[in-house]
């Protein structure tokens, strides 16, 4: 058994890229500039910014289902990124170099589990989690800020 880790979808942001910075306003959305690597971690390419590179700052429904757990919260997403969808098994470094929340689900949209561990070590946490076969995915979310960082998928 392994897992993956699965970007968000660009689709719905694209077209936010062309707006006024006073229009994106409208989304609660802000245009900013990466000013450090790493620091500006995108949620579709699961890469952090270049230093200068164009992203959007603004909120996302990471946990759309219909559940108590219903969320959102903000995420980063760069100007030129592709949805990044891994191999299964790898853990980008853009998850190795931050402390993160591993957050288990089941079929009903319900957290059962949750841990916190080095990014250097998600891979074994998501292991033992999907361990439990009730545990239907998992979200992954920066552990210091509690911002959702990707969904993991069994593989």
């Amino acid at each position: 058994m392994s897992f993956q880790l699965v970007g968000v979808p660009f689709d719905e942001f694209a077209s936010l890229f062309s707006l006024p910075d006073q229009a994106l306003d409208e989304f609660d959305a802000r245009r900013v500039f990466a000013t450090e690597k790493p620091g500006f971690p995108c949620r579709v390419s699961l890469a952090d910014a270049e230093i200068g590179e164009e992203l959007l700052l603004l909120p996302f429904t990471h946990q759309p289902a219909r559940s108590p757990y219903r969320a959102s919260g903000p995420i980063f997403v760069r100007k030129a990124a592709r949805q990044c969808t891994l191999d299964a098994g790898v853990i980008p470094a853009y998850v190795r170099l931050r402390q993160m929340s591993v957050r288990a689900y089941d079929a009903a949209h319900l957290m059962i589990d949750a841990a916190v561990c080095e990014g250097k070590d998600a891979a074994a946490t998501i292991l033992e989690t999907f361990d439990r076969s009730e545990v239907a995915y998992i979200h992954l979310h920066n552990a210091k800020r509690g911002c959702f960082s990707c969904l993991v998928n069994r593989a």
